[in-house]
């Protein structure tokens, strides 16, 4: 049976109670903490009117940076197949001689 845990987390001053799994609770926290971080940056470096233009903003950055590794691990994957597929044509030819 999987336990639940009551956490507290907090986004641009914010508290939203949670149930969560306890295999969950660093990766909330830690993904709170750095979105707290980059509100900072973006009301910085940013004219910022309220905390839902900075907050759609975060959603963004993190949305793009998933997309990136995804289209990275795509492009991986496909070198990945040309070097297998290269390595299977040269053991093919090996054997066949």
């Amino acid at each position: 049976m999987d336990e639940k845990l009551k956490i507290k987390i907090s986004i641009a001053d914010r508290v939203y109670p949670l149930t969560v799994d306890i295999s969950q609770e660093e990766g909330l926290r830690s993904a709170s903490k750095k979105i707290d971080i980059m509100i900072k940056q973006f009301e910085e470096n940013y004219a910022v009117r309220d905390k839902q233009d900075v907050l759609a903003m975060c959603a963004l950055q993190f949305a793009s940076q998933l997309e990136q590794k995804q289209i990275d691990k795509s492009v991986d994957n496909e070198k990945t197949n040309e070097r297998l597929n290269k390595i299977n044509e040269l053991i093919v030819n090996y054997l066949e001689k």
